[in-house]
């Protein structure tokens, strides 16, 4: 299988995608190409979006590659998100899109549009502790639908988000049908109020008020409150699951480290 990396939010790191080709060449089950684009820098992202499109276009037209890898997260996949679905490329059915965090924009409207997208390590993730392991698991969901890389108590169909961007997609265009969902969610860096005001407003929703359940992954790196919060991401999550007759099931091995897991979109 040939895989293509493209970068739809933030600039890659040059060191990481030499670590991830040399992985890929241990492996001998595939190729990878580091599109170009991946390493611009305009302002915050990884090229204007006009770049950012058109090499997302050219990929997902190439009949050469069987899937794309989004390279990051950060933010910026949504800035182009309107123009790539209102047109997109012929021969963008026949792949596969891996990602997850600002990633979740395009994961949602490449479901909605019925494209075999899922939620899992991305190439950037070589940097962390334990980063090969992460990638080692996304290469072998991508290549093989190894269905160890998978999320271990996944109830299919499901579907996985980074909670910031989940509510902010909400309303919008990309939104897809939550019914009968396993809805996994986790997120990075938040003050604890603003988990609780998320899960407000997306609890809020009709649709995800339809979903089967809601798990929780991990959620790292809170910002402390000037005054303690009381309460923790697990009472905050559930609390609001049970104002909205939501069921809360429990924790998610999903999140923004090297342990994340794969979360295939919609598969039963």
């Amino acid at each position: 299988m040939r895989i293509a990396v493209v970068a739809p939010s933030c600039t890659l790191k040059r060191g990481a995608a030499d670590r991830v080709t040399a992985i890929v060449a241990e492996r001998e089950d595939c190729e990878i190409v580091f599109h170009r684009q991946c390493f611009l820098s305009d302002g915050h992202f990884a090229g204007a979006d006009a770049e950012r499109l058109s090499a997302l276009r050219e990929v997902m037209a190439d009949p050469s590659f069987g899937a794309v890898w989004f390279a990051r997260g950060g933010y910026g996949s949504n800035r182009i998100a309107d123009a790539l679905f209102a047109d997109l490329p012929d021969g963008a059915e026949t792949k596969l899109y891996l990602g997850y965090s600002d990633a979740g924009f395009l994961l949602a409207g490449l479901h909605k549009a019925g494209l075999d997208a899922a939620w899992g390590p991305m190439p950037q993730d070589v940097l962390r502790e334990g980063g090969e392991a992460a990638i080692n698991r996304a290469l072998d969901w991508l290549v093989r639908r190894d269905p160890s890389a998978l999320e271990p108590d996944l109830q299919p169909p499901a579907m996985a988000f980074n909670l910031t961007v989940l509510s902010n997609l909400l309303g919008t265009p990309l939104e897809p049908d939550f019914d009968g969902i396993d809805l996994l969610v986790e997120d990075l860096g938040e003050h604890l109020y603003r988990i609780d005001r998320t899960m407000f407003h997306v609890t809020a929703s009709a649709n995800i008020r339809r979903v089967a359940g809601l798990r929780l992954g991990r959620v790292a790196d809170v910002l402390p409150n000037d005054v303690e919060f009381g309460s923790d991401e697990v009472a905050i999550v559930s609390d609001w699951c049970a104002r909205s007759g939501i069921t809360y099931g429990g924790r998610a091995d999903i999140g923004h480290d090297a342990a994340n897991r794969v979360v295939p979109f919609g598969r039963r």
